[in-house]
């Protein structure tokens, strides 16, 4: 008898749990990916390069835990450079995914989100191109 009742008693918690995690509203992270190098590159014709919705997409954001043990979500910014995501209340980390790989300079940016809020948290990449 009281294995009937467990088994009924769980069912039951289960979804009274989804309903209340399904209450707490997601905070928004948005903000510019700025793509810079100390020196511009001078083509032969004399045009310097422009950034371009391409170049934004080789460098994608990755967005991790606090402790950065975890990747969280990916962005990238469109093609003005600008970004969004929501994610749950929290405390994160915003980062260029490859970053070491590739060799961009960028610092990681610590953030928090908090529901039904915007934080602006904007990245600045130096691509190392001199």
């Amino acid at each position: 008898m009281f294995l009937k009742y467990l088994i009924v008693g769980c069912l039951f918690l289960r979804p009274v749990g989804c309903i209340a995690s399904d209450n707490v509203r997601p905070g928004f992270m948005e903000g510019h990916l700025h793509i810079v190098s100390r020196k511009t590159v001078e083509l032969a014709d004399g045009n310097a390069p422009t950034v371009t919705a391409e170049t934004y997409s080789e460098y994608p954001l990755i967005i991790v835990s606090r402790d950065g043990r975890k990747e969280i979500a990916r962005v990238t910014a469109d093609g003005n450079g600008k970004y969004r995501a929501a994610l749950p209340p929290g405390a994160y980390i915003l980062d260029v995914q490859g970053r070491a790989r590739k060799h961009v300079r960028a610092k990681p940016k610590p953030f928090t989100v908090v529901s039904n809020q915007t934080v602006r948290v904007d990245m600045d990449i130096d691509t190392g191109i001199r």
